[in-house]
């Protein structure tokens, strides 16, 4: 397991938790956390954590038969009383509601980014992300901890042949964090009673290499301009390459 308490922050500003503006909350990851699947992690941001499993299956959905390609996809969920008043389980209602839809959704398009299907051959990696515990950023929680799942797995497929030793599948890392505007200031990876508050509020998907896979950002009240954009661009690529350093400690890299 792998602890940091993220960035050294320059800013005068002190948040509730006694962070600046530019640090990251104490971000753990542990490796091989489940002795079932063939990659797993627990990762924490904070109060958040999140359990990422991923399954290796030789083949791959018939649309993709012949292709010569892999393909790598994600599920996530929350447990009922990941929150703080319990939630019924999608699987009881059943119906997948449209935020978890969206966040499964991100997450594989955030590891297919740095993946190339053709050296993962025709086998299949999915990747299921638990929350555990909600304390905001469950989502970039996710693709942080997804990511080093699937590189274990990856591991594990090439150690029985299913991969070619030769062949490199991950062409990147890849990691997320949030950032918002609170009272006009930026600021990285909120928790949860910073995220009700924030004016914007983005989150930020980047590769090892600081190459931006994806940007979700919505001014929840006053609209924000060209240089806070950039600033909390920033401040994301800043976050994410602690988290990327935090990985690849992780994986032995």
């Amino acid at each position: 397991m792998s602890e940091t308490s993220g960035t050294t922050g320059t800013s005068a500003t002190v948040r509730a938790d006694g962070r600046r503006v530019d640090d990251l909350r104490a971000v753990t990851i542990e490796k091989g956390w489940s002795s079932q699947a063939e990659g797993s992690a627990l990762v924490s941001f904070g109060d958040t954590k999140v359990l990422c499993t991923a399954s290796f299956t030789n083949g791959v959905p018939r649309w993709l038969a012949g292709k010569g390609k892999g393909w790598v996809t994600a599920e996530y969920s929350m447990l009922p009383r990941a929150t703080n008043s319990r939630n019924d389980r999608e699987s009881v209602k059943g119906r997948i509601g449209g935020r978890t839809h969206e966040i499964s959704r991100l997450i594989g398009r955030s590891l297919r980014a740095v993946v190339d299907t053709k050296a993962l051959g025709e086998n299949t990696i999915v990747l299921d992300c638990d929350v555990l515990q909600a304390d905001g950023g469950t989502r970039t929680a996710a693709i942080t901890g997804a990511y080093v799942a699937l590189a274990q797995a990856i591991e594990w497929g090439r150690e029985r042949k299913f991969i070619s030793q030769k062949a490199v599948p991950l062409i990147d890392s890849v990691s997320a964090v949030s950032v918002g505007i609170i009272d006009g200031e930026p600021m990285l990876d909120l928790a949860y009673v910073e995220d009700v508050r924030a004016e914007t509020d983005m989150n930020v998907v980047v590769t090892g290499r600081g190459l931006f896979v994806e940007v979700q950002g919505t001014a929840e009240g006053a609209p924000f301009d060209r240089r806070e954009l950039g600033e909390l661009l920033d401040l994301a690529v800043a976050g994410a390459a602690d988290l990327t350093r935090k990985q690849l400690e992780v994986l032995g890299s």
